[in-house]
């Protein structure tokens, strides 16, 4: 037996652990989003429609948002409301693309429809890249054959 107890359990957190640690993460990455957006909590939770009392216990991780408010959150932030739901856990993660995908999503000087036409064309130059790179298929012609 071990003097700690508690120590034969680290690996087994039940799902109320997850749950809370879920609100800490969302609620630091909101606040690291609003941060560095240089909103305050007040002007945020004008914006996004949320009580003030509400969005700071949200911050705290005292609350674990829905996918409604944290849709709001991101109207708010202008950021988009899918990497509030991966950060959240109700989505799995996006779609790999590194600092670009990321830049993009938190630029704050983009709409959110500019932001959603930007990362299609990037997805898109991505694919035809991976296509034709693929082994086993013929890269395609951008000139007539002679």
């Amino acid at each position: 037996m071990t003097d700690k107890p508690d120590e034969a359990h680290d690996d087994e957190s039940g799902p109320m652990d997850k749950v809370a640690d879920i609100g800490r993460d969302i609620g630091s990455y909101i606040r690291q989003q609003r941060s560095s957006a240089k909103i305050s909590l007040r002007q945020l939770s004008k914006l996004a429609g949320v009580s003030n009392p509400y969005l700071s216990q949200i911050e705290r991780g005292v609350r674990k948002p829905s996918a409604e408010i944290l849709q709001q959150i991101a109207k708010g932030l202008r950021i988009s409301a899918e990497a509030l739901y991966v950060q959240a856990g109700i989505l799995d993660d996006l779609p790999a693309g590194g600092p670009v995908l990321d830049a993009i999503r938190a630029d704050t000087e983009l709409s959110e429809r500019q932001k959603t036409v930007l990362l299609d064309i990037y997805e898109s130059f991505r694919r035809q890249n991976r296509d034709e790179t693929t082994p086993g298929t013929e890269p395609e012609q951008s000139h007539a054959e002679e």
